[in-house]
Protein backbone atom coordinates (compact mmCIF):
# COMPACT_ATOMS: atom_id res chain seq x y z
CA UNK A 1 0.00 0.00 0.00
CA UNK A 2 2.80 2.40 0.85
CA UNK A 3 4.91 1.59 -2.21
CA UNK A 4 2.05 2.25 -4.64
CA UNK A 5 0.25 4.91 -2.59
CA UNK A 6 0.39 7.72 -5.16
CA UNK A 7 -0.91 5.70 -8.10
CA UNK A 8 -3.59 4.05 -5.96
CA UNK A 9 -4.98 7.57 -5.46
CA UNK A 10 -5.59 8.03 -9.21
CA UNK A 11 -9.32 8.07 -10.00
CA UNK A 12 -10.28 4.74 -11.57
CA UNK A 13 -7.00 3.04 -10.61
CA UNK A 14 -7.22 2.00 -6.96
CA UNK A 15 -6.65 -1.49 -5.57
CA UNK A 16 -8.34 -3.19 -8.51
CA UNK A 17 -5.95 -1.54 -10.96
CA UNK A 18 -2.97 -2.47 -8.81
CA UNK A 19 -4.12 -6.08 -8.67
CA UNK A 20 -4.37 -6.13 -12.46
CA UNK A 21 -0.79 -4.92 -12.70
CA UNK A 22 0.31 -7.56 -10.20
CA UNK A 23 -1.28 -10.31 -12.30
CA UNK A 24 0.16 -8.97 -15.58
CA UNK A 25 3.18 -10.19 -17.50
CA UNK A 26 5.00 -7.69 -19.73
CA UNK A 27 7.90 -8.35 -22.08
CA UNK A 28 10.40 -5.60 -22.87
CA UNK A 29 12.32 -6.50 -26.04
CA UNK A 30 15.73 -4.84 -26.00
CA UNK A 31 17.53 -3.20 -23.10
CA UNK A 32 18.85 -0.09 -24.77
CA UNK A 33 17.71 3.47 -24.19
CA UNK A 34 14.03 2.64 -24.63
CA UNK A 35 14.00 -0.72 -22.88
CA UNK A 36 15.95 0.38 -19.81
CA UNK A 37 13.63 3.26 -18.97
CA UNK A 38 10.43 1.41 -19.86
CA UNK A 39 11.51 -1.52 -17.66
CA UNK A 40 12.23 0.79 -14.74
CA UNK A 41 8.82 2.45 -14.87
CA UNK A 42 7.01 -0.87 -15.27
CA UNK A 43 8.87 -2.41 -12.34
CA UNK A 44 8.22 0.66 -10.22
CA UNK A 45 4.51 0.51 -11.10
CA UNK A 46 4.31 -3.08 -9.84
CA UNK A 47 3.91 -5.24 -12.94
CA UNK A 48 3.94 -8.77 -11.55
CA UNK A 49 6.22 -10.39 -14.12
CA UNK A 50 8.71 -8.56 -16.30
CA UNK A 51 10.45 -10.48 -19.09
CA UNK A 52 13.52 -8.68 -20.44
CA UNK A 53 15.22 -9.91 -23.60
CA UNK A 54 18.53 -8.83 -25.13
CA UNK A 55 21.49 -10.74 -26.53
CA UNK A 56 24.02 -7.90 -26.39
CA UNK A 57 26.70 -6.84 -23.92
CA UNK A 58 27.09 -3.41 -22.29
CA UNK A 59 29.39 -1.00 -24.14
CA UNK A 60 30.75 2.35 -22.96
CA UNK A 61 28.87 4.18 -25.72
CA UNK A 62 25.57 2.86 -24.29
CA UNK A 63 25.86 4.79 -21.05
CA UNK A 64 24.57 8.18 -22.23
CA UNK A 65 21.05 6.78 -22.50
CA UNK A 66 20.79 3.19 -21.20
CA UNK A 67 20.34 4.05 -17.55
CA UNK A 68 20.13 0.53 -16.13
CA UNK A 69 23.76 -0.01 -17.22
CA UNK A 70 26.53 1.69 -15.25
CA UNK A 71 30.27 2.12 -15.81
CA UNK A 72 31.10 -1.03 -13.88
CA UNK A 73 28.76 -3.05 -16.11
CA UNK A 74 30.74 -2.56 -19.34
CA UNK A 75 31.31 -6.01 -20.86
CA UNK A 76 28.48 -7.68 -18.94
CA UNK A 77 25.34 -9.12 -20.59
CA UNK A 78 22.67 -6.45 -20.74
CA UNK A 79 20.04 -8.77 -19.27
CA UNK A 80 22.00 -9.49 -16.10
CA UNK A 81 23.10 -5.86 -15.74
CA UNK A 82 19.50 -4.66 -15.98
CA UNK A 83 17.94 -7.41 -13.88
CA UNK A 84 20.13 -6.62 -10.84
CA UNK A 85 18.86 -3.03 -10.70
CA UNK A 86 15.24 -3.90 -11.50
CA UNK A 87 15.14 -6.39 -8.60
CA UNK A 88 16.61 -3.76 -6.29
CA UNK A 89 14.09 -1.20 -7.51
CA UNK A 90 11.15 -3.48 -6.73
CA UNK A 91 11.83 -6.89 -5.14
CA UNK A 92 8.11 -7.75 -5.52
CA UNK A 93 8.44 -7.98 -9.31
CA UNK A 94 9.54 -11.26 -10.91
CA UNK A 95 12.23 -10.40 -13.46
CA UNK A 96 12.86 -13.05 -16.11
CA UNK A 97 16.10 -12.73 -18.09
CA UNK A 98 16.31 -13.93 -21.70
CA UNK A 99 19.84 -13.43 -23.02
CA UNK A 100 19.06 -14.25 -26.63
CA UNK A 101 19.08 -12.85 -30.12
CA UNK A 102 15.66 -12.38 -31.65
CA UNK A 103 14.29 -14.56 -34.42
CA UNK A 104 10.75 -15.57 -35.38
CA UNK A 105 10.77 -18.77 -33.32
CA UNK A 106 12.04 -17.08 -30.15
CA UNK A 107 9.66 -14.15 -30.64
CA UNK A 108 6.57 -16.32 -31.05
CA UNK A 109 7.29 -18.52 -28.03
CA UNK A 110 7.96 -15.54 -25.76
CA UNK A 111 5.06 -13.41 -26.96
CA UNK A 112 2.55 -16.19 -26.33
CA UNK A 113 3.51 -16.21 -22.64
CA UNK A 114 2.95 -12.50 -21.85
CA UNK A 115 0.10 -9.99 -21.85
CA UNK A 116 1.80 -6.95 -23.42
CA UNK A 117 5.01 -6.42 -25.43
CA UNK A 118 7.01 -3.19 -25.17
CA UNK A 119 9.49 -2.11 -27.87
CA UNK A 120 13.03 -1.45 -26.69
CA UNK A 121 14.61 -2.21 -30.05
CA UNK A 122 16.91 -0.22 -32.34
CA UNK A 123 16.17 -1.82 -35.73
CA UNK A 124 13.09 -2.41 -37.87
CA UNK A 125 13.91 -5.99 -38.81
CA UNK A 126 13.42 -7.06 -35.18
CA UNK A 127 10.43 -4.78 -34.71
CA UNK A 128 8.66 -6.33 -37.67
CA UNK A 129 9.37 -9.81 -36.31
CA UNK A 130 7.80 -8.82 -32.98
CA UNK A 131 4.89 -7.12 -34.73
CA UNK A 132 4.09 -10.30 -36.66
CA UNK A 133 4.37 -12.48 -33.55
CA UNK A 134 2.07 -10.16 -31.61
CA UNK A 135 -0.53 -10.07 -34.38
CA UNK A 136 -0.49 -13.86 -34.70
CA UNK A 137 -0.81 -14.25 -30.91
CA UNK A 138 -3.33 -11.39 -30.58
CA UNK A 139 -1.12 -9.61 -28.06
CA UNK A 140 -0.74 -5.81 -27.74
CA UNK A 141 2.56 -4.36 -28.92
CA UNK A 142 3.71 -0.85 -28.02
CA UNK A 143 6.07 0.46 -30.70
CA UNK A 144 8.57 3.28 -30.24
CA UNK A 145 11.52 4.64 -32.17
CA UNK A 146 13.94 7.53 -31.61
CA UNK A 147 16.56 9.55 -33.46
CA UNK A 148 18.36 12.68 -32.27
CA UNK A 149 15.76 14.79 -30.46
CA UNK A 150 12.81 13.04 -32.14
CA UNK A 151 10.67 10.10 -31.17
CA UNK A 152 7.48 8.27 -32.10
CA UNK A 153 5.12 5.94 -30.27
CA UNK A 154 2.13 3.85 -31.41
CA UNK A 155 0.11 1.17 -29.65
CA UNK A 156 -0.84 -1.87 -31.72
CA UNK A 157 -3.76 -4.00 -30.55
CA UNK A 158 -4.49 -6.73 -33.13
CA UNK A 159 -8.04 -6.51 -34.41
CA UNK A 160 -8.60 -3.01 -33.05
CA UNK A 161 -6.36 -0.98 -35.33
CA UNK A 162 -3.38 -1.01 -37.70
CA UNK A 163 -0.18 -2.94 -37.07
CA UNK A 164 3.39 -1.81 -37.61
CA UNK A 165 3.42 -3.27 -41.13
CA UNK A 166 0.45 -1.04 -41.99
CA UNK A 167 2.56 1.94 -40.94
CA UNK A 168 5.73 0.65 -42.65
CA UNK A 169 4.70 -1.42 -45.71
CA UNK A 170 8.25 -1.62 -47.11
CA UNK A 171 11.39 -2.62 -45.22
CA UNK A 172 13.25 0.61 -44.40
CA UNK A 173 17.06 0.94 -44.55
CA UNK A 174 18.84 0.18 -41.28
CA UNK A 175 21.29 3.01 -40.53
CA UNK A 176 24.18 2.20 -38.20
CA UNK A 177 24.97 4.12 -34.99
CA UNK A 178 21.91 6.36 -34.88
CA UNK A 179 22.52 9.77 -33.28
CA UNK A 180 20.45 10.18 -30.12
CA UNK A 181 20.32 12.41 -27.07
CA UNK A 182 19.94 10.34 -23.92
CA UNK A 183 16.76 12.11 -22.84
CA UNK A 184 14.97 11.31 -26.11
CA UNK A 185 14.44 7.59 -25.46
CA UNK A 186 13.58 8.57 -21.88
CA UNK A 187 10.58 10.52 -23.15
CA UNK A 188 9.47 7.77 -25.53
CA UNK A 189 9.97 5.02 -22.94
CA UNK A 190 7.90 6.91 -20.38
CA UNK A 191 5.08 7.10 -22.92
CA UNK A 192 5.45 3.38 -23.65
CA UNK A 193 5.21 2.49 -19.96
CA UNK A 194 2.16 4.71 -19.61
CA UNK A 195 0.47 3.01 -22.56
CA UNK A 196 1.23 -0.43 -21.10
CA UNK A 197 -0.23 0.51 -17.72
CA UNK A 198 -3.34 1.95 -19.41
CA UNK A 199 -3.90 -1.25 -21.37
CA UNK A 200 -3.48 -3.46 -18.31
CA UNK A 201 -5.56 -1.38 -15.92
CA UNK A 202 -8.18 -0.38 -18.51
CA UNK A 203 -7.85 3.39 -18.30
CA UNK A 204 -7.89 6.14 -20.90
CA UNK A 205 -7.47 5.94 -24.66
CA UNK A 206 -4.39 4.10 -25.94
CA UNK A 207 -2.58 5.23 -29.09
CA UNK A 208 -4.40 2.71 -31.28
CA UNK A 209 -4.40 3.96 -34.87
CA UNK A 210 -2.53 7.08 -33.81
CA UNK A 211 1.20 7.69 -34.20
CA UNK A 212 2.47 10.16 -31.61
CA UNK A 213 5.49 12.10 -32.88
CA UNK A 214 7.52 14.49 -30.74
CA UNK A 215 10.36 16.86 -31.55
CA UNK A 216 12.47 17.90 -28.59
CA UNK A 217 14.14 20.77 -30.45
CA UNK A 218 10.84 22.57 -30.98
CA UNK A 219 9.22 20.83 -27.97
CA UNK A 220 6.23 19.92 -30.09
CA UNK A 221 3.96 16.88 -30.01
CA UNK A 222 1.50 15.75 -32.67
CA UNK A 223 -0.56 12.68 -33.41
CA UNK A 224 -1.01 11.31 -36.92
CA UNK A 225 -3.93 9.05 -37.78
CA UNK A 226 -2.84 5.66 -39.13
CA UNK A 227 -5.31 3.45 -41.02
CA UNK A 228 -5.28 -0.31 -41.45
CA UNK A 229 -4.06 -1.25 -44.92
CA UNK A 230 -6.52 -3.62 -46.64
CA UNK A 231 -3.66 -5.54 -48.23
CA UNK A 232 -1.40 -5.68 -45.17
CA UNK A 233 0.61 -8.90 -45.29
CA UNK A 234 0.42 -9.27 -41.49
CA UNK A 235 -2.95 -8.13 -40.15
CA UNK A 236 -5.39 -7.90 -43.09
CA UNK A 237 -6.89 -11.26 -42.20
CA UNK A 238 -8.07 -10.08 -38.78
CA UNK A 239 -11.60 -8.78 -38.40
CA UNK A 240 -12.00 -5.51 -36.52
CA UNK A 241 -13.35 -5.76 -33.00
Amino acid sequence: MERYDRQLRIHGFGLEGQERLKRASVMVVGLGGLGCLASMYLAAAGVGRLVVIDGDFVELSNLNRQLLHWSGDVGKPKTSSAAVKLRQLNPEVEVVEVASRLDEGVARSLVEDVDVVVDGLDNYRSRLIINKACVESLKPYIYAGVRGFEGRVMTIVPGRGPCLRCLIPLDPPEPQDLPVLGATPGVAASLEAMEAVKLIVGLGEPLIGRLLVFNGLSMSFQTIKVERRPGCSVCSGLSLK
